[in-house]
């Protein structure tokens, strides 16, 4: 990996993706690695702009790495998520998600809800969910081992802020993350 010019890593709903560039300025040679596995390779290209397209994780996100000439021999590598910038992508991410990250017997654990859709992932896994209604709002019920846990969703009485979502395993509330 001799010629890695640029790694990210991207919080999607099933993990933390790594995605790895390799651009050879002299031979023209791109190499894109997600997660430590080859997705694309292109050896003498002529051309030493342009872009990559390829998908991420279970769910296929599309990304794109952008290459540009900033001066002379400098370029410069940007990465597109669902065509977004990664900055725009995850703040808008924090806006349609919530994760949590807790450790349950020693083994690690990362739980995304997607607002949208009311999809729970924990690590990387679609989770089986079961909707309850209750007094104050809606339960997602779902297992983490013989762990068992919900999402409480609660109206937080103020427009702006909207619904408040708290994860609650064995029944002690867990801290949301931040990523």
């Amino acid at each position: 990996m001799t010629d890695l010019v640029a790694v990210w890593e991207v919080a999607l709903s099933d993990g933390v993706h790594k995605i790895e560039f390799e651009h050879g300025t002299t031979s023209g040679k791109r190499v894109v690695y997600v997660d430590g596995k080859e997705e694309i390779r292109k050896e003498w290209m002529f051309k030493l702009v342009g872009k990559e397209t390829f998908t991420v994780g279970a769910s296929k996100t599309r990304a794109t790495i952008n290459i540009d000439a900033v001066s002379g021999f400098a370029y410069e590598y940007t990465l597109e998520i669902n065509g977004k910038s990664l900055k725009k992508y995850m703040e808008n991410r924090s806006k349609t998600t919530n994760t949590w990250v807790l450790s349950l017997g020693g083994t690690d654990y990362r739980v995304v809800l997607e607002k949208d859709t009311m999809d729970v992932w924990c690590n990387g896994k679609k989770m089986e969910t079961a909707g309850e209604f209750v007094e104050d709002g809606t339960e997602t019920h779902f297992s983490v081992g013989d762990h068992s846990c919900y999402i409480k969703a609660v109206s937080s009485g103020k427009r702006k802020e909207g619904i408040i979502h708290t994860l609650i395993v064995d029944d002690r509330e867990i801290p949301e993350a931040v990523e």
